[in-house]
């Protein structure tokens, strides 16, 4: 299935997140820390206040709380407007 985002938003598929074990103890999957870093997988055509500046493959964080979780075929993505990004990685 192909998502085309529209207007500002982009379609960002989550880092996964850390497992992160103490003395032990896995931390369950409901417990762990939501990923701020994610990969562009599709970008919308921008609006006419507001030009897209991200592009498909670029690597990018965001807030803790930013973007509507979307499943599609079993997996997991984001979907936010370009606005919530806070900055492009590398």
């Amino acid at each position: 299935m192909k998502i085309k985002p529209l207007a500002d938003r982009v379609l960002i598929e989550p880092a996964a997140a850390e497992e992160v074990t103490m003395s032990g103890i896995i931390i369950p999957d409901s417990a762990k820390e939501k990923p701020l870093k994610g990969k562009v997988l599709a970008v919308g055509h921008g609006t006419k206040d507001e030009e897209m500046v991200l592009k498909e493959g670029d690597t990018v964080l965001y807030g803790k709380y930013a973007g509507q979780e979307i499943e599609v075929e079993g997996v997991k993505y984001l979907m936010m407007r370009q606005s919530d990004v806070l900055a492009i990685v590398g």
